[in-house]
């Protein structure tokens, strides 16, 4: 039997992170949120939103369905122009309102 949704969006965002070398921190700016959210997130304690899973694969460039397939889909679509941050925390990517 394979992963939950849940736990698959966790190792997802936790390999981005990884491929990226961003910080909970980082990921929390890009949403809004406080480290300790992502935090709880991240350990299950919370679970990731639509909205959230979207933001993310926008500030990484890639397809929300590249980011819903799994981590290593996700870190294939990820390119040498996308592995890094797509906006500092707290802007937002260009035509993104």
């Amino acid at each position: 039997m394979g992963m939950s949704l849940a736990e698959q969006v966790r190792v997802t965002v936790a390999a981005l992170m990884h491929a990226t070398g961003e910080s909970q921190a980082q990921v929390a700016g890009v949403l809004g949120v406080t480290q300790g959210q992502v935090s709880r997130r991240q350990s299950g304690a919370a679970a990731w939103s639509l909205g959230d899973c979207e933001a993310l694969a926008r500030h990484w460039r890639i397809g929300v369905l590249d980011f819903l397939a799994g981590p290593t889909r996700a870190c294939e679509a990820l390119t040498e122009e996308r592995s890094g941050p797509a906006v500092v925390a707290g802007e937002r990517p260009e035509g993104v309102r």
